[in-house]
């Protein structure tokens, strides 16, 4: 029975991180969507977030029957709680992916991101990308320095952000007002799907520790490196 037990933790480990894959994958195909106002891959990703959503509430009947038949303590019942949350998480950042595809569908066949900020949306997108994946590799790896570096890789998700409203502001800007508002809408995307993969990581650490990542000192980041 302990065996059994243990190996539906197991299992939710693992679906936690195809979750992770899923939304990674969709914001990058996301991201390719709205560039090159690529109605097909919109549609897939649009579609493909009813997978994410499946995966969620399957995970989530999974923990809270083992809630209620193993009744676990300690660790045990950190992990089955902590997965809860890391799956809320993954579900909404697979949300922002759809809203970025939505955005794409809507300005179809015109792109919503004028050519002047296509590089910094696509290093936006590149980068919600990477984080997502290192976020499922620290599920697997329980690897808590790891972890820790993923709030300081967010960093750059926020000069980003910071970037593209001071272009925004700009007297030079020419694009007008409908989109300057797209622009505002995907920036904020990408900044909260960048914190939904800080927040798994953080998860994580606490997971293995017992202790919030607020209180551990990161180690030096190498995003980028």
């Amino acid at each position: 029975m302990r065996d059994a037990y243990h190996e539906e933790l197991d299992s939710i480990g693992e679906g936690l991180v195809e979750m992770g894959r899923q939304v990674g994958s969709a914001i990058g195909r996301a991201t390719t969507a709205i560039l090159d106002a690529d109605l097909k891959l919109a549609e897939s990703v649009i579609a493909g977030d009813e997978k994410v959503d499946d995966l969620q509430r399957e995970l989530e009947a999974r923990a809270i029957a083992l809630l209620a038949r193993q009744q676990p303590v300690a660790t045990d019942l950190r992990i089955v709680v902590t997965s809860l949350r890391m799956s809320a998480d993954l579900e909404r950042s697979g949300d922002l992916a759809q809203h970025v595809a939505k955005l794409a569908r809507l300005r179809f066949p015109d792109t919503a991101v004028p050519g002047d900020l296509h590089a910094t949306i696509l290093e936006m997108g590149q980068l919600a990308q990477r984080l997502m994946a290192k976020a499922a590799e620290v599920i697997i790896t329980k690897d808590v320095d790891l972890a820790l570096q993923l709030e300081q890789d967010d960093d750059a998700m926020d000069l980003l952000h910071r970037a593209l409203f001071q272009h925004l502001m700009d007297d030079r800007w020419k694009h007008g007002i409908e989109t300057a508002v797209d622009v505002t809408l995907l920036g904020r995307y990408y900044e909260r799907f960048a914190d939904h993969a800080v927040s798994v990581a953080k998860r994580v650490v606490y997971l293995v520790t017992g202790e919030h990542a607020d209180e551990i000192t990161p180690p030096t980041s190498v995003e980028g490196a």
